[in-house]
This record gives structure tokens, C-alpha cells and sequence, in this order.
């Protein structure tokens, strides 16, 4: 999903350097189908439409859909869409998706992945293009400043196979912020995921708070009984979030189940 130039702040990807990198890091196969949310110029889409059985393009801005055309046409692995990837019905994507690879416009990238997580059970790695803050976050680890949210979810379906940073040049216009490839593979889905992914962020949405005390007032659990499921785990009622490692908050889950 890519927005217009100026009210939108898009960076079009123009190195074709960086294609084999992806190429790599992607693992891209003959009988992949992947999933590609910000065509932008579709320098990335031809790349992959070259390599894989087939291409979902999902694009937000309706005003590269004529160039986007021109550049894909006579492409019949490629199907081009034009809407906003966080409302995309899953099941209307056929052939199923088995990769999403991306370089993922930065105002949505984290929901993206978190989204697709469990909303696109097909997929079994990602590669995208992220900034290098949220490529370093997704695979943080517990205690530090960069883990939240979005690291305990990511961690506990996937692990990650690659990080490649990328030069502000290979984009047009260049960002302001350094940017990176990551890669992860999936390793399955929790069970009672859904209600897991609830605990983790009610767990992080008041961060300086204590753990127990975030769950209440985000009206997941009252303090008491969060303090009650802690300490059975062995953990102090002032734990923090950011201190339980993504299986400890599995195990968090099933105590307040």
C-alpha cells in the first residue's frame, strides 16, 4: 500500500540491488505465492512476478494505478488490487498466499505484520521492508527498551532468518530514517492465540505501569487476580511488562483463562 508523493510521503524503491537481497532473504521459490502490500512503481512486483507462481499487489493510491498497469502489463501472474491491505479480506486472495514480501509503507508496516500474524495462517515467511527501529523491535528481547507489543507477538510465531540494513539511497525520494530488511520464518501459532494477543496488549498499553496494573486499566483482568496468576507463575506482583519473555506470557494466559 503506497500513498501519493507529497501528502503521503511514499519512498518508491529504485535499486535493483536490493532486489537480489530481498530475492535471498525471501527464499523466493517457483511455487510461492506472495503477498505484496505497496507495489508503488511495481519494481518489486516484476521481480517476484519473474520468480514465484504468483503475485497479490495491494495498493492504496489509486493515482499510480495507470503506471502500476504499464509496468505490470502482460504479467498474467499478477494480480493487482486497489485497496487499503488492512481491510483485505483473506479468503478473497487465490491462490492463498505462502509470502508476504514487502517494502511495507512505514505509517503501517508494525499493524501489517501484526494483522497478518494470525489473519494470514497461509503465510509461512515474511520478508519486508521496515524501518530499522521496527525491524529491531520485532525481534527484541525482554527487559530492553526497543521490546513491546509487537515483539512478544512476533516472537512467539515466527523466528527470524534474516536482517539486512538498507541504505537511504536505493529509495525516492530518500527517508529521513535508516531503513532494513528482515525476514522470519513461521513456527506455528499458539494455541487460543486471539486471547493471548488481547493479554499482550492489555499487558503493554500502560507501559509504566506494572503488569498487573496495565491488565486492569485496560479492563483485561482485575490487579488482584492478575497479582494471584503472577505469583503462581513465580513472578513479583510489580513485574513489568517488559519483563516476561513471550512463553511466560503463554503460560500468564492459561493461569488467567
Amino acid at each position: 500500500m503506497r500513498r501519493s508523493a507529497v501528502p503521503l510521503g511514499q519512498h518508491f524503491l529504485v535499486d535493483d540491488n536490493v532486489l537480489g537481497v530481498i530475492g535471498r532473504l525471501a527464499d523466493l521459490r517457483a511455487d510461492d505465492v506472495a503477498l505484496e502490500v505497496g507495489p508503488g512503481l511495481g519494481v518489486l512486483t516484476g521481480y517476484l512476478a519473474d520468480r514465484v507462481e504468483h503475485v497479490h499487489a495491494v495498493e492504496l493510491d489509486r493515482a499510480l494505478q495507470a503506471r502500476l498497469e504499464d509496468a505490470l502489463a502482460g504479467r498474467g501472474n499478477v494480480s493487482l488490487r486497489f485497496e487499503d491491505a488492512l481491510s483485505l479480506d483473506p479468503s478473497t486472495l487465490e491462490p492463498a498466499p505462502t509470502k508476504l514480501v514487502s517494502n511495507l509503507p512505514y505509517s503501517i508496516a508494525t499493524p501489517v505484520v501484526v494483522e497478518s500474524l494470525d489473519g494470514l495462517p497461509t503465510v509461512e515467511l515474511w520478508c519486508v521492508m521496515v524501518q530499522r527501529e521496527v525491524a529491531d523491535r520485532f525481534f527484541a528481547s525482554p527487559s530492553t527498551k526497543a521490546y513491546g507489543a509487537v515483539s512478544v507477538l512476533v516472537q512467539l510465531v515466527a523466528r527470524r532468518t534474516g536482517l539486512h540494513p538498507v541504505s537511504r539511497t536505493v529509495f525516492r525520494p530518500p527517508p529521513h530514517v535508516d531503513s532494513a530488511l528482515v525476514a522470519f520464518r513461521r513456527t506455528g501459532l499458539p494455541g487460543g492465540y486471539g486471547a493471548l494477543k488481547r493479554l499482550v496488549v492489555a499487558a503493554f498499553a500502560h507501559r509504566r505501569k506494572t503488569l498487573a496494573n496495565s491488565l486492569e486499566l485496560a479492563g483485561h483482568s482485575t490487579r488482584r487476580d492478575a497479582a494471584a496468576a503472577l505469583a503462581r507463575l513465580d513472578l513479583a506482583p510489580s513485574a513489568r511488562a517488559e519483563a516476561l519473555a513471550p512463553e511466560q506470557f503463554v503460560r500468564l494466559a492459561a493461569e488467567l483463562a
